[in-house]
């Protein structure tokens, strides 16, 4: 059994705490320094416990916090090759890189992880299988569309972190955002709406307890159209009763899950 708590979720941000009895680790590092550190006492736990910072990828709102963090504590930072380039490209000076290759795992603590490519526009994004005592969850945040990769790699958890970034109406009706950045949204390297997410849980081989909505613009989608979304898709494809539905907010943290 392990733990699981979002720090904080959307387009200002994203961390998520991952911890066991004797191990803890973040799945990015998006909030500011203050921030996480403020969070993680809030849930009774410090960065001087943590084993390591997984990346997803080097955008600023997966990665906003570490040059601070990293500056003030030693924390090791868990990223590809072409992630931790671009982060140093951007101007982030580290000496506790721990570099990955896609498709390998690796042990950090209690914890084996297996990071595996995403579509989407960065240097080279994944997702992440956590597993600890054959129990496994998923991260799977900031991709275009889900490759048979991603199906391969999820299969056989018992819950999982899923991006649900937009309302497809919502978006076309924006106003704040300019039709280039609505086509880089919308594309196969861009992020997942409610109803890519939708299917993507629907066609999911694996035995879901919790599910985690992550990532969910301000102006573009709610709680409320990305829960009822999920709940309608999983309802029609017969899973309705499978999992608890949660979503996780930019503001504060989700109550803890716990994977069993």
């Amino acid at each position: 059994m392990f733990e699981v708590i979002t720090l904080g979720s959307g387009s200002a941000g994203n961390a998520t705490l991952v911890r066991s009895e004797t191990s803890a680790f973040l799945v990015d590092a998006g909030l500011s320094a203050k921030q996480l550190t403020s969070r993680l006492l809030g849930c009774g736990s410090s960065v001087a416990q943590l084993s390591g910072i997984l990346l997803t990828h080097e955008h600023g709102d997966h990665s906003r916090g570490l040059k601070v963090l990293l500056a003030r504590h030693g924390v090791p930072v868990y990223c590809n090759a072409l992630t931790a380039r671009a982060l140093r490209d951007g101007g982030l000076t580290h000496q506790g890189w721990r570099l990955f290759q896609n498709g390998a795992a690796f042990d950090l603590g209690d914890f084996s992880i297996r990071p595996f490519s995403v579509p989407h526009d960065a240097a080279d994004p994944v997702g992440f299988r956590i597993s600890a005592q054959g129990v496994c969850f998923g991260v799977l945040t900031d991709l275009g569309h889900a490759t048979r990769l991603v199906f391969d790699s999820l299969r056989g958890i018992r819950a999982l972190l899923i991006e649900t970034n937009h309302d497809e109406e919502l978006l076309q009706k924006d106003t704040k955002r300019p039709w280039s950045v609505k086509q880089r949204i919308l594309s196969r390297h861009g992020h997942l709406s409610n109803a890519s997410a939708a299917r993507v849980l629907a066609e999911l081989d694996a035995p879901l307890e919790h599910i985690i909505l992550c990532h969910l613009s301000r102006d573009c989608n709610s709680p409320r159209l990305a829960m009822d979304h999920i709940a309608r898709s999983l309802a029609a494809a017969g899973r309705g009763q499978a999992a608890k539905i949660h979503c996780a907010g930019q503001d504060e943290p989700s109550p803890v899950f716990r994977i069993i």
